[in-house]
């Protein structure tokens, strides 16, 4: 089972951290910050440079925990807060990812509050530190909780409304 839990662990926390470094940079085919901006004002969101920084910084770190399997609640938390918002805002697409959908997102919100229920196991450093004895149902309440509702109030305080009149995102 600690061998599942990390490789669940290890390519959920590769894939989050490596979407949040295309959002910064031009590795992996990322189109930077300027490009991640424009997308999330696309998008509704306000903010600009700065709403895209802490999105892929909330990704970058919290994949990065994952893999080290390090504060594994509050990691799991940043991941399903991050794909929790790239699944609301894909809705109007559809559900495959290849027309835009959420698909894809849905899918790591879901492995997010996966291992925020399962844990990281024992080969993690949160088991080398005696972390995981922790492990309590409350303690993926919460994480899974704090996901939620980190993703909804960055939704609320982000996202504009469209505008009466044109229609368009204010």
């Amino acid at each position: 089972m600690d061998i599942g839990l990390l490789i669940v662990r290890v390519v959920l926390g590769a894939f989050v951290a490596v979407h949040g470094i295309q959002k910064t940079t031009y590795l992996w085919g990322g189109g930077g910050l300027e490009a991640s901006s424009a997308e999330f004002r696309a998008d509704g969101f306000a903010g600009g440079k700065a709403t895209a920084f802490i999105a892929a910084g909330t990704q970058i770190a919290a994949g990065a925990a994952l893999v080290l399997g390090l504060l594994t609640p509050l990691a799991s938390a940043g991941v399903i807060a991050v794909m929790s918002i790239a699944t609301i805002v894909k809705l109007r697409r559809g559900f495959w990812s290849q027309d835009g959908g959420y698909e894809y997102p849905l899918f790591l919100t879901a492995l997010g509050v996966a291992v925020a229920w399962t844990g990281p196991g024992a080969i993690s450093l949160d088991g080398v530190l005696g972390l995981s004895a922790l492990w309590v149902p409350v303690v993926s309440i919460a994480a899974t909780l704090a996901g939620l509702a980190g993703a909804a109030a960055t939704y609320v305080v982000l996202h504009r409304r469209a505008s009466v009149t044109g229609g368009a995102a204010l």
